[in-house]
């Protein structure tokens, strides 16, 4: 392989280092948000669990359905 060839691939892989370098930082960012995305979705879930059997008390006390035995 002539000088000239292999410092061409030098330059490549070079790139591709720092294209994949790139691509890491990218993912660990992508990975927080996706953390913070279920967290909070977890919390809403349980709130609105909380407000379902809420709800079903009082429409219980209200006599709308009726109660389980």
């Amino acid at each position: 392989m002539s000088e000239e060839r292999g410092d061409l691939v030098l330059e490549l892989l070079r790139a591709i280092r720092g294209d994949l370098a790139d691509l890491k930082t990218a993912m660990v960012e992508v990975k927080e948000r996706l953390g913070f995305l279920e967290t909070r979705y977890a919390s809403l879930s349980q709130r609105v669990d909380r407000i379902d059997g809420r709800l079903d008390r009082i429409e219980r006390r209200l006599g709308l359905i009726e109660a389980e035995p």
